[in-house]
């Protein structure tokens, strides 16, 4: 059943010009918010202690911290934690000071300045300096080692031109999901990486999709005795792609969203992540990978002329 027309003749790269000045200006505003901003790092990547306790009634942060300020934890980050009543504590370890301590005299702290009726603690994690520092670096490293992979994956099934389209796309993607969490203050966690690498492998399926239509749509062009410009070819290939795109996109966003909604605070951010990587991965396939390889169209490439010369030489 085609629930979208396959004969479609929408001018996709018609405006790609104005898609790439409006990707161009969110890539901007998301290295702005990186540079300016910065991420709300979590403990995964700064290190320290992480406390969740629990109220029985919801107190306003401001009294949470004025609760701790007497232990000296007045700076530590507080935030809700899924609900108004759970709250979420995070503390940087001072000199020759463990979780346990720190873990409680945050709950000595607040059951003297909240009620210790009121109060139950949930979990404490705790990482290292070390560890955290070790953590950043293998996220990154995973990050670019993914893009590299891609890079010589897709020059080896396509052309060049082809994977620097793929790559474009998938620098746009992973850009803005990060522009977008500098902006919303969303805690930045491994998961979020993970997050990441999800939405590479994502939004990499799908434009090795319509580059496949793409590809056998130029061999079949080039056997025309009028051959098409590249870019019919290109458009007529997205349309032909565009309800396997749409559909994808659409059964798999409902998954996400179920999880964002009914999965827990646990996996929140991570299903946040996916969401935002969804929706830019299925119109950067579109508006990014396609113009940018078209942008290099004669580059990276040997002519059949030049190839007959070459094969000509002794």
């Amino acid at each position: 059943m085609q629930l979208i027309n396959p004969d479609l003749k929408i001018d996709f790269l018609g405006k790609r010009k104005l898609a790439m000045i409006f990707s161009g200006v969110l890539l901007l505003l998301s290295l702005g918010l990186v540079a300016g901003k910065g991420l709300n790092f979590g403990i995964d990547f700064t290190g320290g202690t992480l406390v969740e306790v629990k109220f029985k009634e919801a107190p306003a942060i401001s009294d949470v911290r004025e609760a701790l300020s007497p232990k000296g934890y007045g700076n530590a980050t507080i935030q809700e934690f899924g609900a108004p009543d759970e709250i979420l504590i995070r503390v940087q370890n001072k000199d020759e000071e463990n979780s346990a301590t720190i873990s409680t005299d945050i709950l000595d702290a607040l059951g003297a300045g909240l009620g210790a009726d009121n109060v139950e603690m949930r979990r404490v994690e705790f990482v290292g300096p070390q560890v955290g520092e070790e953590l950043t670096e293998a996220g990154l490293f995973a990050v670019l080692f993914a893009m590299v992979a891609i890079l010589i994956y897709v020059t080896f099934r396509f052309k060049l031109r082809f994977a620097i389209g793929a790559d474009a796309a998938l620098l746009h993607d992973i850009t803005l999901v990060v522009g977008i969490f500098a902006l919303t203050g969303k805690d930045f966690t491994l998961p979020v990486v993970a997050a990441i690498l999800t939405v590479i492998g994502y939004s990499l399926n799908d434009t090795i999709v319509v580059f496949d239509r793409i590809r056998e749509n130029f061999e079949f062009n080039q056997k025309k005795k009028h051959p098409d410009n590249e870019v019919d070819v290109v458009n007529a290939s997205i349309n032909q792609t565009l309800s396997r795109t749409l559909m994808t996109s659409l059964t798999t966003l409902l998954v996400v969203l179920s999880l964002f909604f009914f999965g827990g605070e646990v996996i929140h951010d991570f299903a946040f992540a996916l969401i935002i990587g969804i929706v830019v991965g299925t119109y950067s396939s579109i508006y990014i990978a396609s113009p940018v390889m078209l942008s290099l169209e004669g580059r990276f490439e040997t002519s059949d002329e030049e190839m007959e010369k070459l094969e000509a030489k002794p």
